[in-house]
């Protein structure tokens, strides 16, 4: 089952990236050392860069149910940021988000991981994970608040190459927990 093109909240609105989306990328939060501080993917240095992820994300929309998603006000038409899925495997999906930093504390993240689990469970993603660095405590905050639960058993490290690079650091695995149900957005 494939996941709808365009989803729709409160006040948001997802959709897939396109080629002339990424000089916003680049310029709402690809580009912003702030923004991208704890993230797992490196900032982006140039236009070409966002470039290469629009079309990562067109090739894994081609080859997935789903990918990423881009999240924009439904109320001013403004990028806000990115959210959506990278399989793993047809049984295994990794989450997440960014915002742009005057979209930062507004229940947009929480908004759009909302739509976002209730997209996997529609497409019917068996598991969902999600990652997070451990002094990122606004992320985990969301995550839990959307019904993710933290796998205390769970222990890697990885390069954080914004924050730190070369150093290896702890990271926080979450996944959905699958007994709660989630939410209804619409979509088109």
């Amino acid at each position: 089952m494939k996941a709808p093109g365009r989803v729709e909240t409160a006040r948001l609105l997802l959709s897939p990236p396109e080629p002339g989306d990424a000089a916003a990328i680049f310029q709402r939060y690809a580009s912003d050392p702030e923004v991208t501080r704890f993230l797992g993917w490196p900032r982006h240095r140039s236009i070409d860069e966002t470039h290469a992820f629009v079309s990562f994300s067109a090739d894994h929309w081609n080859r997935w149910p789903a990918g990423p998603y881009l999240i924009w006000s439904r109320a001013t038409g403004q990028l806000l940021g990115g959210t959506g899925f990278t399989f793993e495997s047809p049984d295994h999906v990794v989450t997440g988000y960014v915002l742009a930093k005057d979209a930062w504390g507004q229940g947009f993240a929480t908004e759009a991981l909302t739509a976002v689990v209730r997209i996997a469970r529609d497409i019917r993603v068996a598991r969902l994970t999600a990652f997070c660095h451990p002094d990122h405590r606004a992320s985990q905050r969301v995550l839990e608040k959307c019904g993710f639960v933290r796998d205390s058993a769970w222990s890697q490290t990885i390069e954080f190459q914004n924050l730190a690079a070369g150093v290896q650091q702890d990271v926080i695995r979450y996944e959905l927990d699958p007994n709660i149900p989630g939410p209804i957005v619409r979509s088109r």
